[in-house]
């Protein structure tokens, strides 16, 4: 047996058993995947997959188990990896960070400047998706952590923690009516046209429990995963925006939109860092880790790695 089989077996799992698929991932070809499959079963004695025909049809009870101890190779194999890293290049490498576009837009900038002034031999890939990929991202090593709002901490196989907590606020043009309340109701919000988030990013969901809760149906005019596009929206006049408020902190106080908090409406939401678990995580990662939060050391960090805890309060 080998890491070749091994590999194939993972992404034939990973790719809902479409042999084709995993053969494209892995660039090589079906057959190829096909036999090393084949083979790694005769040679282990057991069925990893139920077959109809030359299809993969579902994973076989034995199968699971082998399926838990390849991960764990796997896993170990990329750990390996990361040790000769850290000891032979010392401070230098590249740092993957998956995260959703606000944050990469919004909360990223000042941390990744700090990072890089620390260790201006590492260079950063930041990789940009929706909370399901970003989760995706780090199950598959692609990045070595994730930050994100939604997702990361139902992944079970990541540990998260805590990063910093967020409100909601309404943004609109500087003479609009809601700009002249003291505090904006969800009845005010229910009458006016929305633009806001699609219902997978940035606390959305919070948003549509909100209105359910007291019977209210919102009029989301328009969705979007950016903030930038539902602020451009709103200078449009196509309705009034609910943005995370770290999206207007760089908008000016005379400028053509204002914004009102709504904290008091959806209440607040909580950005969490993920990385996954049982992973080997290299100097310069725990050090990016403690420019997100001051609370984030890296013997908290740690200590979650080795399962002696994965959360606290902010």
């Amino acid at each position: 047996m080998n890491l070749h089989q091994f590999r194939f077996v993972q992404e034939a799992v990973r790719r809902d058993l479409n042999l084709t698929e995993t053969a494209k991932a892995l660039f090589t070809s079906q057959p190829g995947v096909s036999k090393a499959i084949l083979e790694l079963e005769a040679e282990l004695g057991v069925d990893i997959f139920a077959r109809h025909g030359k299809r993969l049809r579902r994973v076989t009870e034995p199968g699971r188990q082998v399926l838990k101890s390849i991960e764990t190779i796997l896993r170990e194999v990329g750990n390996l990896k990361r040790i000769g890293e850290e000891y032979s290049k010392q401070d230098a490498g590249t740092l993957s960070i998956a995260t959703t576009h606000s944050q990469a837009r919004y909360f990223l900038p000042e941390p990744i400047a700090q990072f890089r002034k620390r260790f201006p031999k590492v260079t950063i890939s930041l990789h940009q998706g929706s909370p399901t990929q970003v989760v995706r991202m780090v199950q598959d090593e692609i990045a070595d952590v994730a930050l994100a709002t939604e997702g990361l901490a139902s992944a079970e196989d990541l540990v998260s923690l805590p990063c910093y907590e967020w409100q909601h606020v309404v943004v609109m043009p500087a003479g609009h009516p809601l700009a002249a309340l003291e505090r904006i109701a969800l009845e005010d919000l229910a009458a006016v046209p929305l633009v806001s988030y699609h219902p997978s990013f940035s606390g959305r969901t919070r948003l549509d429990q909100a209105f359910a809760a007291r019977g209210l149906k919102p009029d989301v005019v328009l969705e979007a995963i950016d903030a930038d596009v539902i602020k451009t929206y709103v200078k449009l006049g196509l309705g009034v925006g609910i943005v995370a408020e770290t999206a207007v902190r760089e908008e000016p106080a005379s400028g053509d939109l204002v914004w009102r908090p709504v904290g008091h409406l959806f209440g607040s939401n909580l950005t969490r860092i993920a990385f996954k678990r049982g992973a080997y995580l290299r100097n310069f990662v725990y050090a990016f880790a403690e420019t997100t939060s001051e609370r984030l050391t890296r013997a908290l960090v740690m200590r979650a790695m080795t399962g002696e805890g994965d959360d606290y309060q902010l």
